[in-house]
């Protein structure tokens, strides 16, 4: 467990440069053989494009460091349960383990929602546990949407 909140954590600094520039904080990082190899945060806002989920910079990061579009042997820690398109991305990589955060009940495809990653579902498992620092992760999303409602009411965006 020590291992997966080191890595949990570095999620969360992803997580943290999200939100410093305004995107939904979200954060992840790939691991292999004890070492992150890419990391990934939300960029939807700033690339203009709803692909631009942490998972999938993550994962393109990877890919690219690694040449090659399969990830086996590679675990990713994120700190938010992945929607449907993160999780297709996952399987489609074949990454074997997702470890994850808070839980989304509005998207969340590992269990909340949907469970996408439920074994002999597709032609590639994936081995997923979440929960991980949950306490820690849902408190960035909180505070960030709070912050921006507060900043939207004094504005009279609302």
């Amino acid at each position: 467990m020590e291992l997966h909140v080191r890595f949990m954590k570095e999620a969360l600094k992803q997580a943290k440069k999200a939100a410093q520039i305004g995107e939904c904080p979200v954060g992840a990082v790939l691991v292999r053989d004890g070492k992150v190899i890419a990391r990934g945060y939300n960029l939807r806002e700033a690339k203009y494009s709803p692909l631009a989920h942490a998972e999938i910079a993550a994962i393109h990061k990877a890919s690219r460091k690694l040449g090659a579009w399969r990830l086996a042997g590679c675990s990713l820690y994120v700190t938010l349960e992945p929607c449907p398109m993160c999780a297709g991305a996952i399987i489609q990589s074949r990454i074997e383990q997702v470890y994850f955060g808070a839980y989304d009940a509005k998207a969340g495809a590992a269990g909340s929602v949907c469970d996408l990653f439920a074994p002999g579902m597709f032609n590639h498992d994936v081995s997923v546990k979440g929960g991980i620092m949950a306490d820690e992760c849902a408190c960035v999303l909180s505070e960030f949407f709070r912050e921006l409602r507060k900043k939207n009411k004094t504005n009279g965006q609302l």
